[in-house]
Formats: C-alpha cells, structure tokens, sequence
C-alpha cells in the first residue's frame, strides 16, 4: 500500500500578545513536531483529549493554517512550501469535512447551489443540466433523496446536513479527505450511519482518511491505524488491534482505562492521571507527558524521547523503552 500523505516534523506555533500594551509574547506550540503518513486507501485514526491539537494539525495539512515547520508530501509531492497560486489545485485532491455541518454550509445557498459551486471547481465546461444530473447522483451517493437538492440548511437534520457536507467534498474527486471531528456533534444513532457511510465511500472510492476524534470507541471502528497525540506531540501508533490489544505509552494506556466495557462484571483497573495538561504556551522540558505519568523517571524530565518501533508498525516515544521501566509499564498494560 503505498503512502498518499506523508507529514514529517510538522509544527505550528501561535503567538498570543499579552500584557496592556501587548508587548509580552508567549508562543503556544499547537503542533509540535508530528510525524506520520496515511496510505492509499486507508484510515489513520489520530485521537487525544480536546486542545491537544489534533484539529490544528488536521487544518495545517489543508494549509487552512499555514504551518511554522516541517514537511508535507501528498503523492510524492512536497506541498507546505508551495504558494497560494501553486497550491490551489491540489486542493481538489484534498478536501476537510468540519465537525459542525451547519457551520459549515452557506445558510442562503440551497444545496443545488452548494453542490454545483464545488462541481464547479472540477468540471466548469459542464451545462446547467449536467450540474444538476452531478448534484442528483451526488445526493444518492451520500444516502440522499435528489429531490432535497432545492432545500436550504436549515431544513435538515444533523446527520443530513453531513451528508450534505461530505457530497460536497466529494464532488471535485479527492483521493484524501481529512475528516475533523465528523460525528461528534451527532446523536450516537446518527453518528453510526456516518461512520457506516464513510467505509462504504472508501471501499467504494479509494479514499484515504485522517479521521480526526477524541472519542476512541469511534476511532476504533472505522481506523486501520491509530495515532495518538498530548499536547502537540504523537505518544504512540500502531495497528489498531495492535494499539488496543498492548497499549505501549502510559498516556495510551489511561486512556484505553477509560474506554467503558460492554460487559460491566468484567473489571479493569482504572488509571485516573493526576495534574492538569500543562500550558502549551510553556510546555514541560523532555517529554511532554512527565508531569502527568506515574512511572515517570529523572530522564523524561530533561531529553525529549524519539519514535522507537517495539515491533512491527508499532512506534512509542517513551524513555521507559529499553530502560528497567519498561517492565513496569507491560505489567501495568496487563
């Protein structure tokens, strides 16, 4: 399976002015150094708690935030330093659906008008009877009666006005869609049919997906591969059954803990973090996660850790690899 998208060592930082005359700086490292690739064809999970910078990350791809550092590729192609003018094009081959349908959709645009403006992008020798024709077999694709097509936003459910939302992505062809926190705002009912419609479309397409989420029960039903992020920073990724069978960094690990069982008599320990996340605009020294993990030793304080596979597809920045800890932390995992 070859790669579509390569991120490497991808940063972006904000300055946030303080003070009364503004003139006391502090940098907030959204995204600090991320590394990781999605294959053709498949779903890379990327999870963590909120402001973590998943969704900045996620948007720093799309360029919808330039990034401060490192290196994007899509299909071999270096993109993150290319111009506005230069990069306009490949747009079409990457497309965002946003966690909030309604916001994302022209109040005063029906979705006829919606959809053709995006065909339009793709296909703009195309006769008003062939726009309409596309935005009819558009709808059918996503679950949708072609009648709809003279609606506005408003007269639509969530779960529809998402489906609204991912035709529209889908109208100029992409072959990576970056879907950022698509179900949350849904009913569970609803966001099971979204999630189904997503498979259904990459089986269907080809499509490659960075499926952008805090919640891991949905992570896990639609991911081939799992990432998981603290505070700008990628902890662990693995395989999913891989990940969920042997969560290898601590911060994995609690947050598998708390993950709620189907069967409530079959217990699991637990592993409740102590402290709050650090302040991104002053993050911690080393790793990012010491001052909230219970194995923590006087390494983790003073040199950031680096990717190390443990086996197969399966890399953990953690000091406690090759170190004594390390047995601590698969006992735990146990």
């Amino acid at each position: 399976m070859s790669e579509l998208l390569t991120v490497n060592d991808l940063k972006t930082y904000f300055t946030v002015n303080k003070g009364l005359l503004g003139k006391s700086n502090d940098v907030v490292k959204a995204v600090d150094g991320v590394s990781f690739e999605v294959r053709k064809g498949e779903t890379l999970g990327l999870v963590g708690e909120s402001g973590c910078g998943k969704s900045t990350t996620g948007r720093s791809i799309m360029r919808l935030i330039e990034p401060t550092g490192g290196t994007i590729h899509f299909e071999g192609k270096e993109i993150s330093k290319l111009s506005p003018s230069q990069f306009r094009p490949l747009r079409k081959q990457m497309q965002i659906v946003f966690q909030d349908p309604y916001a994302s959709l022209n109040p005063r645009m029906t979705v006829q008008k919606a959809l053709e403006e995006a065909i339009g992008v793709r296909l703009p020798q195309l006769s008003a009877k062939e726009r309409v024709e596309h935005v009819q077999e558009l709808l059918n694709l996503v679950g949708l009666n072609s009648q709809f097509a003279s609606r506005y936003p408003h007269e639509f459910s969530g779960g529809q006005r998402q489906r609204i939302g991912i035709a529209r992505a889908l109208a100029v062809q992409p072959s990576l869609i970056v879907a950022d926190e698509p179900v949350s705002a849904l009913d569970v009912s609803i966001q099971a049919q979204i999630v189904n419609l997503l498979q259904d479309l990459q089986q269907r397409l080809g499509l490659g997906y960075l499926f952008i989420s805090h919640d891991l029960g949905v992570v896990r039903h639609i991911s081939d591969r799992i990432a998981v992020m603290y505070l700008g920073r990628i902890v662990e990724i693995a395989d999913k059954k891989d990940l969920f069978a042997r969560p290898m960094h601590p911060y994995t690990q609690a947050l598998m803990s708390a993950v709620p069982k189907a069967n409530p008599l079959r217990k699991k320990e637990r592993i409740v973090l102590t402290g709050d996340v650090p302040n991104p605009a002053k993050p911690p020294a080393g790793c990012a996660f010491h001052t909230r993990c219970p194995h923590a030793v006087e390494m983790c304080s003073q040199v950031r850790p680096v990717a190390t596979s443990v086996n197969a597809n399966h890399y953990v920045s953690c000091h406690l690899y090759g170190l004594e800890g390390m047995k601590i932390i698969e006992n735990r995992a146990n």
